[in-house]
């Protein structure tokens, strides 16, 4: 099974699917990493992240190992992020690196922007998972707090309204729904409400009944 998870920052899809891959035993791909990952090679080799050029080469150059540095989980790397991965040339070098994780044997559960539309939008499941931009602020806000970085609200809900806006309006791959995807808005749910929910859409996608 490929189960497909787009949505905007901080909405949780990433959280749901490490937990749905978990439960069904398949390999997960935050694939928001990639993005952070190509961000971050730029600003170390001093670069502009609208240099199309270098991010594709940084793009063609990245391997998995790149994924694991905790510098990428900061929110400065996550507004990197939303820059580079406007750019044509990298979104296109990064599609097979996608696509190849997708094809995992048994399939895989992939969390991004344009997984149901743009890398497998032959996924058996497509879940769309949303929050409100105030609930998304909080949740951001908590999670900086507990990594010990600064957290101001009012500035990160300003940040995810002007990244929704670029992500949503972009010319390559922007951040929607597929026409088949489930919509699950996490707003005024709690983690394992989500994953209940989730489940129950999986299993109606699928024409299963299951419980978490």
């Amino acid at each position: 099974m490929i189960l497909a998870i787009d949505g905007p920052a901080a909405s949780g899809k990433g959280t749901l699917g490490k937990r749905l891959a978990a439960h069904f035993g398949l390999p997960h791909l935050d694939t928001g990493l990639l993005y952070r990952a190509v961000a971050l090679s730029l600003l170390e080799a001093g670069q502009d992240l609208t240099d199309e050029a270098a991010a594709r080469r940084a793009a063609e150059g990245l391997t998995a190992t790149a994924l694991d540095d905790d510098r990428l989980r900061g929110r400065a790397m996550g507004e990197a992020a939303s820059v580079v991965a406007a750019l044509p040339p990298v979104r296109a070098a990064l599609v097979e690196f996608q696509r190849s994780f997708a094809a995992s044997p048994g399939g895989a559960v992939l969390d991004g922007r344009d997984i149901g539309t743009v890398i497998c939008p032959e996924a058996d499941v497509k879940l769309f998972v949303t929050a409100s931009p105030e609930e998304r602020a909080r949740r951001r806000a908590r999670e900086l707090t507990m990594r010990g970085e600064a957290a101001d609200e009012a500035q990160i809900l300003a940040d995810i309204r002007t990244r929704d806006a670029r992500d949503s309006s972009r010319a390559t791959a922007p951040l929607l729904p597929a026409p088949d995807a489930r919509l699950l808005d996490t707003s005024n749910l709690t983690v394992d409400e989500v994953f209940a929910a989730a489940l129950a859409l999986i299993a109606a996608a699928r024409g299963q009944h299951t419980s978490p």
